[in-house]
Formats: structure tokens, sequence, C-alpha cells
């Protein structure tokens, strides 16, 4: 599956998301799209967004889309490490059309 990451999003997260492939909006030369925008040119399975929890959910009319959201509830790299299970686990049962917020303690 194919995992992009915000802008908020810590890279080492790529590590964990084995079997993904992982990209950055950076590299996509995408760094400077707000979320709107940055959904309307993702066309992949997966958009793997890193944020606190955010109106984004009902923002965006995912019922046309073909990916998934899935919002951190945070950009701390110390804290999504400690739940990278928790976090790998979101990102491989993420569906179609779907928004999920992953809370990370």
């Amino acid at each position: 599956m194919r995992v992009l990451f915000d802008q908020g999003t810590p890279a080492p997260l790529r590590a964990a998301l084995t079997g993904h492939v992982v990209e950055t909006a950076y590299e996509c030369g995408w760094s400077t799209l707000k979320n709107g925008e940055l959904l309307l040119l993702r066309r992949s399975p997966v958009l793997k967004s890193s944020s606190r929890p955010t109106q984004l959910r009902y923002q965006q009319n995912l019922t046309a889309r073909r990916f998934a959201i899935v919002v951190l509830s945070t950009t701390s790299w110390p804290r999504i490490r400690a739940a990278n299970d928790v976090v790998s686990r979101a990102v491989d049962s993420a569906v179609e059309q779907r928004y999920l917020e992953v809370m990370i303690p």
C-alpha cells in the first residue's frame, strides 16, 4: 500500500511501516500545499497525515476518494515511536473512503 506523509509526520516513522511504500509530501513536491489541495492531487490508496486532530474529517468528502486518511494526535516523534505498533496497525487496517484518528498518549 502507498502511504503519504504530510509535512508534520516524522520521517523515521517510515521504518515502522514495513510492507508499505512511503512517500513524503516534500518528496512529491507538495510541501507547500494545504490539506485540501494535497487531497485533490493524491490518488494512492492511503493518505497518512499527522497533526493534532482537526476538522479534516468534516471538511473533506471522502466518498469520492480512493484513499483513507489516518491522523495521528501528535507530531512528537518520541511519542509516536513508543506507539509504533498502534500506528502500524491503523495504517494496515485503513480502508478507502474512511477517516481514522489515532490517539497517541
